[in-house]
C-alpha cells in the first residue's frame, strides 16, 4: 500500500510539473519588474522619433546614425546587464535609457569658431570614457533662459568614470558665458582651439562665402577705409581673433589651470601630440594615438582610421577643408601687422607661443 501511495503522489506530482514551472517562471518576471529591471529590456528605436532622441541626447546611437561602442561601458555593470547591454548593442537597440546619469559637462570646449572645434571633439569621441553632445547647445550664450534642467536634458548619460562634454565655439566671445559657466560649476573645465588669426578669419570668411555668395569681397569687410588702413573690428571675423581681449573675460572667472589652449595648426600636423595634451588635462588615460588618423591629402587635414566594423575610413564633412579664396597679399599683411600686438599679449598669458610671428 506504500508503494501505491508514492505511486500516486508521483505521478499526481509530475503531472502538475508545467503549472509549477509556469507559476516560477511568472513569479521571477513580476519580480525582476519590481526591482526596476523591466526598464533595461531592450525597445525598438523606431519607438521614438529621432528628434526626440536627438534633443534627449540619446545615446543608444550617434548623430551619424551609427551604433555606439559600448564595450567601454561594461566593465561597471553587473555581469547580467553587460550581456544585456551586449545583445542589445549587437542589434542596433538603444538599451542605455536606464543606464548611467546625466550631468553637466564636466569639460567644455568654448572656442574659437574655425579654429578646428569640430575636429578635436570628433577625435575625442573615439576616447571610451568620453560621451559628448553632437550638435552645439548654444546654452551660454542663446538658451540660458531655458535653464539648467533644460541644459542638462540634453547631456547623454554617463557611467562612473566617463566624463561628459559638449561644444560651442561662440562662448569664448560671449561676454556673458564665462560667468554663466562658473555659476554652473566652477570646476568646469574649458578648451580652447585657437589658430593664426589672419588664417581663422580667412577660414571664418570662406564660410560666409559659401552660404551667401552675394557677399562683399574680404578686403571690403576687412577695412573700414582703404587708403588709411584702418581694419574695422566690428566684423566677426576680425575681432573672433583678438584671442588676448576675449581670454581677459574669461580669466576673471577661471584660472589659468583650468583652461587648456589647443593649437589648430598642431591639430592638423601632429594631431596625435595634441591628443596626447587633451586626455592629460582632461585627466583620461592616453588612448587616442597616432593609430587612430591618417593624414588625407585632398582634404589637407587628418582623418580617423576606418574604425572595426566600419566601411570606410572618418573624415570631416564637405564643409571641412574648403579652398579659401585668393587674398590680396597687401591685405594680408595688414592684418598681421594688426594681430601682431594682440598675439604677443596672447603669448603672454597663455606661456605659450603659438608661432603666428
Amino acid at each position: 500500500m506504500g508503494c501505491c501511495s508514492w505511486s500516486a503522489w508521483f505521478h499526481l506530482g509530475f503531472s502538475r510539473a508545467p503549472l509549477f514551472l509556469t507559476m516560477i517562471i511568472v513569479l521571477t518576471y513580476f519580480v525582476y519588474c519590481l526591482t526596476g529591471y523591466c526598464e533595461t529590456m531592450p525597445s525598438p528605436i523606431a519607438g521614438s522619433s529621432p528628434h526626440q532622441q536627438q534633443a534627449a541626447g540619446e545615446p543608444g546611437r550617434a548623430r551619424s546614425g551609427k551604433p555606439v561602442q559600448y564595450q567601454s561601458a561594461l566593465p561597471a555593470l553587473s555581469t547580467g546587464q553587460r550581456q544585456a547591454v551586449t545583445a542589445a548593442a549587437a542589434a542596433n537597440i538603444s538599451v542605455f535609457n536606464s543606464f548611467g546619469t546625466q550631468k553637466f559637462p564636466q569639460a567644455v570646449i568654448i572656442g574659437v569658431k574655425k579654429g578646428g572645434t569640430r575636429a578635436l571633439l570628433e577625435f575625442l569621441r573615439i576616447h571610451p570614457d568620453v560621451r559628448a553632445v553632437g550638435a552645439e547647445p548654444h546654452f551660454f550664450d542663446r538658451n540660458y533662459e531655458r535653464g539648467l534642467n533644460w541644459y542638462r536634458n540634453l547631456m547623454p548619460r554617463t557611467l562612473e568614470g566617463q566624463i561628459t562634454m559638449e561644444k560651442t565655439p561662440s562662448y569664448f566671445v560671449t561676454k556673458e558665458a564665462p560667468k554663466r559657466i562658473f555659476s554652473m560649476s566652477k570646476e568646469t573645465k574649458l578648451i580652447v582651439v585657437v589658430r593664426n588669426p589672419v588664417t581663422r578669419a580667412i577660414s571664418d570668411y570662406t564660410q560666409t562665402l559659401s552660404k551667401n555668395p552675394g557677399v562683399p569681397s574680404f578686403q571690403m569687410l576687412t577695412f573700414k577705409n582703404m587708403s588709411t588702413g584702418l581694419i574695422d573690428t566690428s566684423w566677426s571675423a576680425i575681432r573672433i581673433g583678438i584671442y588676448a581681449k576675449h581670454l581677459e573675460n574669461w580669466l576673471q572667472y577661471f584660472p589659468l589651470s583650468k583652461i587648456l589652449f589647443v593649437s589648430g595648426e598642431r591639430l592638423v600636423t601632429d594631431p596625435a601630440g595634441e591628443m596626447g595634451r587633451v586626455q592629460d588635462f582632461l585627466g583620461l588615460k592616453r588612448v587616442i594615438t597616432d593609430k587612430h588618423f591618417y593624414f588625407n591629402e585632398t582634404k589637407g587635414f587628418p582623418c580617423l582610421k576606418k574604425p572595426e566594423g566600419s566601411s570606410r575610413p572618418r573624415c570631416l564633412g564637405k564643409s571641412k577643408g574648403r579652398t579659401h579664396p585668393k587674398i590680396d597679399m597687401d591685405v594680408v599683411l595688414r592684418l598681421k601687422d594688426f594681430y601682431r600686438p594682440f598675439n604677443l599679449k596672447f603669448y603672454q598669458m597663455t606661456g605659450h607661443n603659438f608661432g603666428w610671428e
